[in-house]
Order: structure tokens, then sequence, then C-alpha cells
């Protein structure tokens, strides 16, 4: 039987693009040393733990297909891991970063070797510290381009910028968070929010390090903005001018026109600017969206400046301060709403139309009682209560000798259990006014199971346990499409005809609106270990995780490992923490050798 010579040559095409796209793919390697560095903010200078002495640290540009080497050193005082924030990781999940989860932290004097490869995502994405409060400074951009040869689905900017919004805290951000977890009471607000780490022209001691952005009259440039903030939702807007998005998220949308984004901790939103005003300075700012009625938070305006390279100087001595905008009030959800609901993928989606996994989460803050005999400053909260967050009644404890990783990996029992609930535990108006006996979230280190290849929709439900509020939700992992959200309670009777299951857009961190919900759907195709995690305000702090693990009958491991030689998945790979010991001790590494379906454990995190 003769072959088809058309056959044979697609599959000489299909051969030589696939390899010249392998050709093309970099390796980029850097170093990271997480250090302490003197930084003055505000007029004071602290001891500030940064990267390689920058605040924000270094931004990490790659093409679509490259990999990343990223050696860090931890010469801090305190333990340390670095999340690569929206990376899919694909078979690559112990380079993820959550401390205890993924990997065992990087303790002081240690060093860890992350490595992974950017598959199919392009835009703007970030890293930054997994380790308590850490993240408060210790973070940065993580930019992919398309591959080489490929180009933007929109006109090429002249430039592109990266704004990483901030929260500035005039203390220690670590030692905020010990006194919030020591007396039960909410954390401290932040003192400042930052645009690539400086304040800006409102706060004291701050102007002449005021970030500018230069532009030249009749130029469209590329704005990446990263909220790198702990807690809070901003709002972000431009003088005069109008912004087109582009991108969220490392994903392409269809573009809209706005003059405000409101911007969730953890997102990232891509957006084009035309330098088509008079040529002047014109001020780049951002604000809290606080939306938990009654609750504190820093009420500041931070600033930059895009700055016409064509405007006239000043006369001597003559100070012109930038068009100020107009930015929303603190408390304007409509705004919010109507910006998140702008988003759509530009062409259908792939969304999965029929689902395995059909779950429900509440989210919220809630108040626990403290124990008959408590000291009264540890209980600090409400009517001498602790603060607290959960997931359907769920407080999560992180574990504190092995990681989640090590103790699936080396089946360690005791260290988590599989008996998450996929459905609140207790049915109630989840929105209204709800009964103080379920404000006591109960603390466990519990998981819930995905098969591999499971199509999953999750209910996120928004609570007023303690007060609503909106809820950033991260997925570590995957992305995950936005089908809908809406206010109240979500209702499968008549919630349903509002999905949107042609264009969603693609995310992998979502904003839950204000006594609202969202549903989302995605395919559970990346073993791992992987974790939903509440951003918002006040939540932090109590460690509100859900841990989601991916179980795999067949594929792990071999993708992720380069061919013909063996591997020990100990140390290196964040999997043994081992009581804190730097030996094994009693515990079995695992070898696998990289060739097709040879795999240690049919079961990987």
């Amino acid at each position: 039987m003769e072959a088809n010579p058309i056959c044979l040559g697609l599959l000489f095409l299909i051969f030589s693009s696939t390899m010249a796209a392998i050709s093309n793919a970099k390796t980029h390697y850097h170093d990271f040393v997480i250090q302490a560095t003197p930084v003055k903010r505000l007029c004071k200078t602290h001891s500030t733990i940064t990267v390689n002495g920058m605040y924000p640290g270094p931004t990490l540009e790659v093409n679509n297909g490259d990999t990343l080497v990223i050696n860090v050193v931890n010469r801090a005082r305190y333990n340390a891991t670095i999340h690569w924030h929206g990376v899919r990781q694909m078979r690559t999940g112990w380079a993820d970063g959550p401390e205890f989860v993924t990997q065992c932290p990087i303790r002081p004097g240690g060093s860890y070797t992350y490595r992974f490869t950017i598959q199919g995502q392009e835009g703007t994405l970030w890293w930054h510290a997994h380790s308590s409060w850490l993240r408060a400074t210790v973070y940065g951009a993580l930019i992919i381009r398309p591959k080489e040869g490929d180009s933007y689905p929109f006109p090429k900017p002249r430039r592109e910028t990266p704004l990483l919004l901030g929260e500035w805290w005039d203390a220690n951000p670590i030692d905020v968070v010990r006194q919030a977890t020591r007396t039960g009471a909410a954390p401290n607000v932040s003192d400042a929010y930052t645009i690539n780490g400086q304040p800006g022209d409102l706060y004291n001691c701050s102007s002449k390090d005021t970030i500018i952005v230069p532009v030249d009259s009749g130029e469209t440039n590329l704005l990446r903005i990263i909220n790198s903030g702990l807690n809070q939702q901003l709002f972000f807007t431009v003088a005069n001018h109008k912004l087109t998005v582009v991108g969220a998220d490392a994903s392409y949308v269809k573009p809209f026109t706005t003059t405000v984004l409101m911007l969730g901790p953890g997102q990232t939103t891509d957006v084009l600017i035309t330098a088509d005003q008079l040529p002047a300075r014109y001020y780049i700012a951002a604000r809290a969206y606080a939306s938990a009625q009654g609750a504190p938070f820093d009420n500041t305006t931070t600033t930059a400046i895009l700055d016409y390279k064509s405007a006239p100087c000043p006369a001597k001595d003559v100070s012109v301060k930038p068009v100020m905008p107009n930015l929303p009030a603190f408390n304007d959800t409509a705004t919010a709403t109507a910006f998140s609901k702008s988003f759509r993928s530009p062409r259908k989606a792939l969304v999965p139309t029929e689902i395995d996994e059909n779950l429900f989460f509440t989210v919220g803050l809630g108040l626990n009682n403290c124990p008959i005999g408590s000291s009264p400053a540890n209980c600090q909260g409400p009517n001498g209560t602790r603060f607290t967050a959960s997931m359907n009644n769920v407080s999560f404890v992180l574990p504190s000798s092995f990681s989640l990783l090590q103790a699936h990996q080396q089946g360690i029992p005791g260290v988590f259990t599989t008996d998450f609930p996929g459905v609140p535990p207790v049915k109630f108006d989840y929105t209204g006014n709800v009964s103080q006996s379920l404000q006591q979230p109960v603390p466990g280190t519990k998981v819930y199971k995905l098969k591999y290849g499971a199509r999953v929709q999750l209910v996120i439900q928004g609570t007023s346990i303690f007060t609503a509020e909106n809820h950033p939700i991260h997925l570590h992992g995957y992305d995950f499409y936005i089908i809908a959200e809406g206010f109240g309670n979500f209702d499968p009777n008549k919630d349903t005809a509002k999905f949107n299951l042609v264009d969603p857009p693609l995310r992998n961190t979502a904003s839950v609106p204000v006594g609202g919900w969202s549903v989302i759907r995605f395919v559970a195709d990346n073993p791992g270990e992987k974790i939903y995690f509440l951003l918002s305000l006040l939540l932090i702090s109590v460690k509100l995780l859900l841990l989601t693990c991916v179980f795999n009958k067949i594929r792990g491991l071999v993708d992720a490992l380069s061919l013909g030689r063996p591997y020990h998945l100990g140390f290196g790979n964040g999997f043994y923490c081992g009581k804190w010991s730097r030996r094994i001790g009693n515990f079995r590494a695992a070898t696998c050798r990289s060739a097709p379906l040879l795999i240690p454990y049919t079961r990987n995190i």
C-alpha cells in the first residue's frame, strides 16, 4: 500500500512547523536573591524584604513557549517561596510556589530552583512571594509576548509599560499580619498605595520619585496593569484619556473602550492608550474600591504621570500640576460591575457544556468565639471574638511539617483529609440576615478530589455572615471561564438562563460581586495540587484556602521532564520537608525515568 503523497506532505509540514517552534523557544536563566534592603517611603526608611534589592522586583520578559529557570536564594530572616501567578504549570505543579502546599518553604540561607515552561499563554502575568505577607514587597511583572514570528491581535504598540499597583505599610508587613493573627482583629490597613513602588505626588516625601510614563503625541502604547496589592480592589484611570482593553490575565479579550478599570488583587489588564490630547502632563491614578460596608480601608490615591514629551516647559519657579482625573467613589459598585461584565473572549470559547462536577462554594468572613479563659488581648474581634474566613464553613489550616504535595505523594497520614464538602453543609439565606450560629467556621486541612479530565462547574456564592464584600478568587494552575455573575443568592432555576456559553472571558482570577455570586467552568486537565483562595480584605491573615486535588490515572511527570535520564524527586522539587531536616531521613525518595507512561505513581500532584 503506497503512502498518500498529500498526507505525507501535510505530516512533513506539521512536523517542520513543530520543530521550528521548538527551535525558536528559549530558556531564560535568572537569579533571585531575597534580602533585606533599606527602602524609604513616606519619609521613613524601613528594612524591606526585596528581590535583588529592587522594589518592585525584576520584570521577567519571555515569549510564549519559552522556559524559565529561576534560582531563588533566601538571605532574608523569614521562610519564603515564589508563586508565578497565572502560569498554567502544566505538569510542573511542584514549581507553582505556595508554601506547604506544592513545596516546603525556602528557609533562611537556603535556595531553590524553579523551572517551568510557558505554554499557550500571552499577555501579562506576575510573580510574588507566597509566604505570609512577604508579598507586600516581593513581587514583579511577568511579560509574555507572542512566539517569535507571531504578532499581537491588535496594532503593534509604540512602547509597552508595566504598571504594578501595590500597597505600602509604614511598618513591617510581617509584624502587621502577626499582630492580627495574635489578636484576632482585622489587620491594619495600608498607609499608601503605590505605582511601580512609588506612592506619588499626593503623599508626604514622595513627589520627587513619582513614576513618569513618557509618551509622544499621536502614538499608541500598551499599558500592562497589575494589581499586586495584598487586600484591596482598585479603580484605575488616566486623566482625559480613553483606555482600550485588549487582554486580561494573559488571555486576549474582545476589545472594548472605557475610562476606568477595576482590578481585584492578582488581576491583570492590558490596555491600549493613544496620546491624542493636548501635550501636557496627566495623572495616572488608582484608589480603593471598598465594597465592605463599614470596614476600614486605605482611602488615599496613588499617582504616576503620563508625560507628553512635547508639553511646554513651565516658567522658572512655576509649578504646574498634572491634570487630575475623576475617579469613581470608593463604593461605586455600579462602575465596578459594568467594567467586569464588559469582558468577552475574542472568539467562540471552548466552554465545557457537559458537567461532571457541579460544585457550590460559599465564601465569606466569620467570627469565632474565644475559648473560655482566653485573654482579651487575643480576642479583639467584634464582641470579644476572632475573625476567621471560610469556604463552605471550613477555614483552611495550613500544614506546618509537610507540604501537601509530599503528604499525598508519600501517602503520609494525618496531614489532610479529602472530605471538603462540595456544597454548603447548611443551606441558608446567604446574603440576608444570617444566624449567629452560622458565624463559626470549622478549622481543617480539607481537600476536594477531582478526577483528571473532569468538567467542572463551580458556583462561588458570597455571604453576609459578617459583612458582604467583593471577593477576588484565584485558581492556581488553571484558567477558567466566567460564564455568569449576579447579585443576591444564586438561583439555578432562573440564573442558568444568564449563562454565557458562547464567548465568556477566560481568567485566572475572578472578582465575586459584593453580596452576589459568580459561576465558573473549567476542565481539570492539569495533574497537580491546586488552590482556590481568597485575596480580599481581612482574609489573607486567616488563611482562607480550599485545596483541590486533580487525580491523574495515566499521565503525570513524564511530559515535564526531559528525555533519557532518571530523576530523583526530593528537596530539589520541594517534595520533602522532613520535619525541617535537610536529610530525607526515613522518607523513600521517588525516582522516575522519563519514558512514555513510565511513572512511579499513577496519581500525581
